[in-house]
């Protein structure tokens, strides 16, 4: 991935409205990986990522804009919330265990690739053996005028057999238990997998459904694991990223006295991870010292300075991201590709409603939304799809497909009539004290 930084924040701009601040950070950690991968080995050992910590309310894209990014560039992630993470000792998750889940989602990124590779060629062999299955069907319903082996190739084809149901054996999977030995991970089911054979089990499925699940089998027989393990386990490695979400939830209080042991524990444990270590998975041993960390919190309590300042060192790129004010609902109601007006809009198509917003209901929603976070908890962006629910309950209920197409259009009489109870509610809080 060559993209440069302002192209990189070209693309997030396509998904994700304002926060120019953190889309020019994140863009240029990902160039700067790019920019590594291209460096002499000796060199490349010694660069590490520059971990980025987000603050901002919730609802203002922080993770979008991480997700959006591994997207991209297709890069194994996960996200992560902190509070799900004790300090050793107590019952828990540990801290190692984001990690396993990265690799994890590495190994199905790259398995998925390679059967795509190999999905043209499994298909061959497996249309053979779909074919063989319709003629068996065929014959024991005792269908008269049984058709040719070519008539039956045609029909499949054409897919005049899709629906047909037909008997399959296929090989169950061994169930997976992982459990950890020591300082490494073993799967219980992968070690008894390979000293049995798989057992077989007859299945009745559809014509469709068979020749995924056949096509699934011979595409794994076609691919060596061992290939996959490796190259997801450097993937994981050199370009990875990991988002910890509510990172404030495991700092104490800034003016409390003396160590919150549970949620400072739980810091020194994060540490040695993004510091740069070693973690056993089943798929291998996987460093962590070139992973990209992005760290998010809102940080209304406690601040970033709480944190213990050897994790603080491990995130030296702090970015701050603004409330939503109404122009910023405005474009999000109308610039996104993926707009919450045009997700309406789309599912209101399948039963024939052809839904269109007037711009001046586009600038009354976000008056709503921008009243509603204001004089109630403040969550952002996602405050729109409590306030479209509302708008379009009606619509959505009398909906049903049965009529021809019917243009809908939600203007700004609409809006207001729909939320003037809530207008009333808003303007009576001003004088609650």
């Amino acid at each position: 991935m060559s993209l440069t930084p302002k192209e990189i924040v070209c693309e997030l701009d396509k998904y994700i409205i304002g926060q120019d601040e953190a889309k020019k950070a994140v863009a240029i950690a990902l160039r700067n990986r790019y920019r590594r991968s291209k460096l002499p080995k000796e060199l490349r050992e010694e660069i590490t990522p520059k971990n980025i910590i987000m603050k901002g309310p919730t609802g203002v894209g922080k993770t979008e804009i991480a997700r959006r990014l591994a997207k991209l560039v297709k890069a194994p992630f996960i996200k992560i919330e902190a509070t799900k993470y004790t300090e050793v000792g107590y019952v828990g998750r540990d801290v190692e265990s984001m990690v396993r889940d990265l690799v994890s989602v590495s190994v199905r990124m790259v398995k998925d690739e390679k059967m795509h590779e190999v999905e043209k060629k499994a298909e061959q062999v497996v249309n053979d053996k779909i074919v063989k299955l319709i003629s068996l069907e065929l014959a024991k319903n005792g269908q008269q005028n049984q058709p040719t082996i070519a008539e039956i190739e045609e029909n499949y084809k054409n897919g005049k057999y899709d629906n047909l149901i037909v008997e399959l054996e296929v090989s169950e999977k061994p169930k997976q238990f992982d459990m950890m030995a020591g300082m490494g991970e073993i799967s219980i089911g992968s070690i008894f997998g390979d000293v049995f054979p798989p057992r077989k089990k007859k299945k009745k499925m559809s014509v469709v459904r068979a020749k995924e699940t056949l096509i699934e089998e011979e595409a794994d027989k076609l691919i060596d694991n061992d290939n996959v393990n490796s190259e997801a386990i450097r993937r994981a490695e050199e370009e990875g990223i990991i988002f910890i979400d509510e990172m404030d939830k495991i700092i104490g209080k800034g003016n409390q006295s003396g160590p919150d042991v549970s949620r400072e524990g739980v810091q020194r444990d994060i540490l040695p991870i993004v510091e740069g270590s070693t973690v056993s998975t089943k798929y291998g041993n996987v460093k962590t010292d070139f992973i990209l960390f992005i760290a998010a919190g809102a940080f209304h309590v406690s601040k970033i300075e709480d944190m213990i300042p050897e994790l603080q060192g491990r995130f030296p790129i702090r970015v701050e991201l603004n409330n939503l004010t109404k122009d910023d609902f405005v474009k999000i109601l109308s610039t996104p590709k993926n707009a919450v007006t045009l997700q309406y809009a789309s599912l209101l198509k399948v039963d024939n409603i052809d839904l269109k917003f007037t711009d001046e209901a586009l600038e009354e929603i976000a008056l709503v939304a921008e009243r509603q976070n204001e004089t109630m908890e403040n969550i952002g962006a996602r405050r729109l799809h409590t306030i479209m629910e509302k708008l379009l309950e009606d619509v959505s209920f009398n909906a049903s497909g049965e009529y021809p197409l019917n243009e809908v259009v939600i203007d700004k009489p609409y809006v207001e009539k729909v939320f003037n109870n809530t207008y009333k509610m808003l303007d009576l809080k001003k004088y609650i004290l």
